[in-house]
């Protein structure tokens, strides 16, 4: 029991033995938090390197618009989300050896870019690469 509710205790028990009235409040002695939802997944996507969706969820729409380039539309907001991704082998081989990499971006309210690049890519290739990935909307 804390400081505060063993005050209220004493202070009833007194009021009680000397004949006075106590009056009950239902307001609570200790400090109010505010209360935060946790964070959940709102959409998510796994893309083949040619831009055909694999699975997911939340995603309205994919526009593979150049070389390692894609923009994702998805069904809800995407601001103050985390927007998180993944170069893997969803739906094909992996092109490596080397080093790939992926870029997540917000475009507008509710589209992603996403851009897939190998910089470690052997011979005269563009670093931008057609690669498969993950992203994943954390709101």
């Amino acid at each position: 029991m804390n400081a505060a509710r063993k005050l209220a205790l004493g202070a009833t028990v007194l009021a009680l033995t000397v004949g006075g009235v106590v009056a009950v409040s239902s307001a609570s002695a200790e400090p109010s938090r505010a209360r935060q939802a946790a964070a959940v997944t709102t959409a998510w996507a796994k893309v083949a390197a040619n831009g055909q969706v694999l699975g997911g969820q939340g995603i309205t729409g994919i526009n593979r618009f150049g070389i390692g380039r894609y923009n994702i539309t998805t069904s809800s907001g995407l601001n103050g989300c985390a927007l998180l991704g993944t170069v893997n082998t969803n739906g094909g081989n992996d092109p490596g050896p080397g080093s790939s990499s992926i870029l997540v971006g917000q475009v507008n309210g509710n589209t992603l870019f996403i851009r897939t690049a190998t910089p470690s890519q052997p011979g005269s290739a563009a670093v931008d690469s057609d690669r498969p990935f993950s992203i994943n909307v954390v709101c």
